[in-house]
């Protein structure tokens, strides 16, 4: 064993490179940028997709598809199972099951839901604005109610001036 191998027995970090310290450290004057130009400068940084000024793939290819996602309907949704929660006689509605901490709200949306799973043993009303057949009949045969909120009135699709609206709108 000698003195270097002692000195490095210890280490487990390689030194840094100091770049830009004269032209006796191989990295000094342009301290490795290259000449001139964006990249040679402070603060530039390679955004996503960059291809140095060429024109980038993603605007290359045509765009094509639709995406439905903004205009989807999205419900906060409850099994029946949760609904022996409340006491009998009780409304349960998307207000009533959000202040039992049941189930969060989901994003944007006013829409509840109840689905089938479990069973309904509670008298109860429920409010909604949809429901599957199987929690429906299950309801009813446990004593309890169901209410459609309201839907909302839309105009009908593609009526040009001067035309009557579809019968069935």
């Amino acid at each position: 064993m000698n003195i270097s191998e002692v000195k490095e027995a210890g280490l487990t970090k390689t030194d840094r490179n100091r770049v830009g310290r004269g032209i006796g450290s191989g990295n000094g004057k342009t301290a490795g940028r290259g000449h001139k130009g964006a990249k040679a400068r402070s603060g530039w940084s390679r955004r996503l997709g960059w291809e140095g000024g060429q024109m980038p793939l993603f605007r290359r290819l045509p765009k094509r598809g639709f995406n439905n996602k903004n205009f989807r309907k999205v419900f906060t949704t409850i099994n029946v199972s949760d609904l022996a929660h409340f006491e009998d006689g009780t409304v349960v509605d998307l207000e009533a099951v959000l202040a039992k901490g049941l189930v969060s709200k989901e994003k944007h949306t006013d829409l509840f839901k109840i689905l089938g799973d479990g069973e309904v043993t509670k008298k109860v009303t429920v409010r909604v604005d949809a429901i599957t057949k199987s929690a429906q009949a299950k309801i009813e045969a446990a004593g309890g109610s169901v209410e459609m909120k309201p839907q909302p009135t839309r105009r009908p699709k593609f009526v040009k001036k001067g035309q009557a609206a579809p019968a069935d709108s």
